[in-house]
């Protein structure tokens, strides 16, 4: 064999390995010597999939998620049209409700009685309900609407102005050269921790490096929960003692995630009484001692789907204490009632913005108002 060649060949594995070496020292978090005294800090490595870092171009995923040892979660584009058929059946209530409009041969008062009866039995508030109901009756009067699939099209249309599409369902992501700021809150049992840990999935999925603050310290194993999800998509954890200052771990995972560069710091709160102070003087606290070193510019409330109306009661409190900027839906699959979408982002004045759809780690996606849509009225 050539020597010329076989020395070519030594000299690219060399730069191979190099690289790769490189590669892995980059995706780690600096260390850092200055630590809060009630704080302590565990660090996973926090992953950029930027394509310029030097690899061979034709690495794929799977080898980079080999290297790294690390998942590469599910694109974020388009989830919630790959769990529309979830979304459908949670929404069954309402989708059995237009069928009733849509199967009557003639729209008497009854009929729309009955309609309205289940659409208020699918969590769509009393208010909305009305207002859907007359819309729709004066616009079958004044167009002289026959056919099923002219209602069908008056329904989609309403549909999506109660939904309302023009509002801002965007997840704030880096800002001004400085890591964009999430605070996640809510009460313990929506799946407040599990919501953190997905979302960190669909950030990373969409190409940000990210830190997560387990400064939910009062409840057994928070952390440790969080540290996994972490562990297992490449994202940062930063937690402290049990029992320690969750204002103080969420102000550290701030810190850094500002040092380190990383895009989005997503932060977990306690959602429980335990202290004399109360939750919600917690949470203020939170809040302020973060913004004593960068803006909050997100604080998503998460809640259970299946609570119905009875979960407003919670967003209400949360939404006087600590400004909430979207809601995140989990458990909207299976027996959820999908009308609550539009009766919490009345009562609240926020958009949806997030929806649970299923167990999986990908099954949090992005809302999207004609997707929902479409799932109660396109097999219709």
């Amino acid at each position: 064999m050539n020597s010329g060649l076989i020395y070519a060949g030594i000299a690219l594995l060399i730069i191979v390995i190099a690289v790769v070496v490189v590669l892995m020292l980059r995706r780690r978090v600096a260390a850092i010597t200055e630590q809060p005294q009630v704080a302590t800090v565990d660090v996973a490595p926090v992953i950029s999939d930027a394509p310029d870092d030097g690899l061979p171009s034709d690495l794929t995923d799977a080898d980079l998620s080999a290297i790294l040892e690390v998942e590469i979660p599910d694109a974020a584009a388009g989830r919630l049209h790959r769990l529309r058929a979830r979304l459908a059946r949670s929404n069954n209530a309402i989708g059995k409700g237009l069928l009733a409009l849509l199967s009557s041969g003639e729209l008497t008062d009854s009929t729309w009685d009955e309609v309205e009866e289940t659409l208020l039995t699918a969590d769509l508030g009393v208010g909305p309900t009305h207002e859907l109901i007359a819309r729709l009756r004066t616009r079958v009067k004044v167009e002289g609407v026959t056919t099923p699939e002219h209602i069908k099209m008056l329904l989609r249309e309403e549909l999506l102005t109660l939904v309302d599409p023009t509002l801002d369902r965007d997840i704030m992501m880096s800002v001004d050269g400085r890591p964009a700021v999430i605070l996640v809150v809510g009460v313990n049992g929506t799946g407040k921790t599990t919501t953190v840990g997905k979302l960190a999935r669909l950030l990373i999925a969409d190409g940000q490096a990210v830190v997560l603050g387990a400064a939910d310290t009062f409840r057994a194993a928070a952390a440790d929960q969080l540290q996994t999800w972490g562990d297992r998509v490449g994202a940062a954890v930063v937690r402290g003692p049990e029992g320690g200052d969750p204002a103080a771990v969420a102000f550290d995972a701030v810190r850094i995630g500002a040092e380190a560069g990383a895009d989005t710091v997503v932060i977990d709160t306690a959602g429980r009484l335990h202290t004399k102070t109360g939750l919600m003087d917690e949470l203020g606290k939170v809040k302020r001692v973060v913004e004593k070193q960068s803006p909050v510019d997100e604080v998503l409330l998460v809640l259970d789907a299946t609570t119905g109306q009875n979960g407003l009661a919670q967003a209400r409190v949360f939404r006087d204490v600590v400004a909430i900027t979207g809601i995140a839906l989990t458990k909207l699959d299976g027996t959820a009632r999908g009308g609550i979408v539009v009766a919490v982002q009345r009562e609240l004045g926020v958009p949806v913005k997030l929806v649970g759809l299923g167990e999986g780690p990908d099954d949090l996606a992005l809302f999207d108002p004609v997707e929902f849509v479409e799932a109660l009225v396109g097999d219709l």
